[in-house]
């Protein structure tokens, strides 16, 4: 299902658009987004989508598809056909929402542990369409190893949701936009910069839905923060500061030694796709793969495009123009076990140059002397957050701008919220479906993500460089860094496009 080009939205909102809007528009939206506009959708109506990457949390974001009235899964595809080693949540957390969705109280009661792949991806949406949908001659899902298999064989296809590890979102994304798809992917949008810019770049050129999956964009909270900042609550906002308790998975550490044998249905060398060639070792996957420069980007690359989309939102950033990295020791292959990274970004029209610091490994900013004794600067349990700091002020955030508040404490009594005009998001599935429809361009799209995950992977290589490195984001060139020879400089560059395998590489 292709868009017509006239339906096409040239660019994001912006802010003044966001706040004045059209009603038509809105009004447009609102519409298509009504349920009860998408209760009983015959097959024939809805918009097919490929799952492209069905592990752990593939295989949650399907089932949140599944449940879109005018959505069907056609297919699955994934390079592991089923294992029982999969992360999840909590204890029976996965097993729990499968069980939920398909309504029967047994589903997985024989499995050994958290199970996922493309063979089971294709059971749960087989009982998913035959026993509570109840789909109407209903053709069993389609498994695949490949995903160019799903994308050629499945004719009826409008789109793909990307699950799969980092190094593979760029390429997937890509060959699906060139070959008429829209595509859905998680987060972070890309591995290297030059990955950024290949896919807006495909996007635009298309004219197809992009969307990555960072549903704050569409939050309360994201909408609350703009208005308040927007409206000077705090004055000028001069710094954020930005802290997150990952990882939670292994880094810091070198490459194993041991071999260990390929585990039987998966395709390591599919697997591994455009990174370089290695042996097996369950260190890299399933999930621990983040902690590995050529899978992942870190804590930064699991979180940053989160609290990112909602801080460039927020404060309208252009792109960064410089980034300092530093950390504990440094390991060749893997990300450090905590990092210090602190990005500038220009003055806008009036809003003043704004400086982002980003905390993780539970290290944490200065405590903002506007709290009382025994306050918290995190949620209870949680210990990560954003504190936005302005001339006439300070904003304490949950991490992604959730809970917004004023401190100290007694300004919020006193405090009198701005009007409340933006317009409400139906959300970030929504909104990709409805752009697949022929409506308004998806607010994370990748033509807006492109700045946003470039300051998270530029974040990535200071931390190698372990100094400040200048930015020019007009050529895509590291042009200084504070530290270091000549050759640290064209390491820096070299990272910005690291080379790919054959057949996988981006031009």
């Amino acid at each position: 299902m292709r868009k017509d080009d006239d339906k096409i939205r040239p660019s994001l909102l912006t802010r003044r658009e966001f706040l004045e809007g059209s009603a038509a528009s809105a009004a447009a939206l609102t519409l298509m987004s009504r349920p009860s506009l998408a209760a009983q959708v015959p097959a024939s109506k809805r918009i097919k989508l490929g799952c492209i990457g069905v592990g752990a949390q593939g295989t949650r974001v399907m089932m949140d598809f599944l449940k879109i009235p005018d959505v069907q899964v056609v297919a699955v595809c994934d390079v592991n056909r089923e294992t029982a080693d999969y992360s999840e949540w909590g204890p029976g957390e996965l097993v729990g929402k499968e069980r939920r969705l398909v309504k029967d109280p047994a589903w997985g009661s024989d499995w050994k542990g958290p199970t996922c792949g493309r063979a089971p991806a294709a059971r749960l949406v087989d009982a998913y369409y035959r026993n509570v949908d109840k789909l109407p001659n209903y053709r069993a899902c389609e498994s695949y190893n490949d995903f160019r298999d799903l994308i050629a064989k499945e004719h009826d296809l409008d789109g793909v949701v990307v699950c799969t590890p980092d190094h593979w979102h760029a390429y997937i994304a890509i060959y699906a936009l060139h070959h008429g798809k829209h595509v859905f992917s998680q987060k972070p949008m890309a591995h290297s910069v030059h990955e950024c810019s290949l896919m807006a770049k495909a996007a635009r050129e298309t004219g197809l839905a992009t969307q990555v999956a960072v549903m704050n964009e569409a939050s309360d909270a994201t909408r609350h923060l703009t208005e308040w900042v927007a409206a000077g609550v705090i004055g000028q906002v001069r710094e954020v500061h930005n802290w997150s308790q990952r990882p939670y998975w292994p880094q810091g550490m070198e490459r194993p030694k041991e071999v260990e044998p390929v585990p039987g249905g998966l395709d390591w060398d599919l697997w591994l796709g455009p990174a370089p060639e290695r042996p097996f070792n369950h260190v890299y996957l399933p999930f621990v793969w983040r902690g590995w420069n050529d899978f992942g980007e870190g804590s930064i690359g699991d979180m940053g495009n989160y609290s990112f989309d909602t801080i460039f939102r927020v404060l309208e950033l252009t792109a960064a123009t410089s980034v300092d990295g530093s950390s504990t020791p440094l390991f060749p292959e893997t990300f450090p076990l905590g990092e210090l990274v602190h990005w500038e970004f220009p003055a806008r029209g009036d809003r003043a140059p704004v400086t982002i610091h980003w905390y993780d490994a539970h290290l944490r900013p200065q405590r903002p002397p506007e709290l009382l004794p025994g306050e918290l600067m995190s949620d209870p349990g949680d210990g990560e957050g954003m504190l936005l700091v302005g001339d006439k002020g300070k904003i304490l955030c949950s991490f992604e701008g959730q809970h917004p508040r004023l401190i100290p404490t007694s300004r919020m009594k006193t405090f009198t919220p701005p009007p409340d005009n933006l317009p409400k998001s139906p959300g970030a599935y929504r909104e990709w479906l409805d752009a697949i429809r022929g409506g308004p361009k998806p607010r994370a799209n990748y033509e807006f993500e492109q700045n946003i995950v470039e300051a998270l992977l530029l974040g990535c290589i200071a931390v190698r460089a372990g100094t400040k490195l200048e930015w020019d984001s007009v050529n895509k060139r590291v042009t200084a860094l504070a530290e270091g020879k000549p050759a640290d400089l064209d390491a820096a560059n070299a990272q910005l496009n690291p080379p790919a395998r054959d057949p996988w590489k981006l031009d």
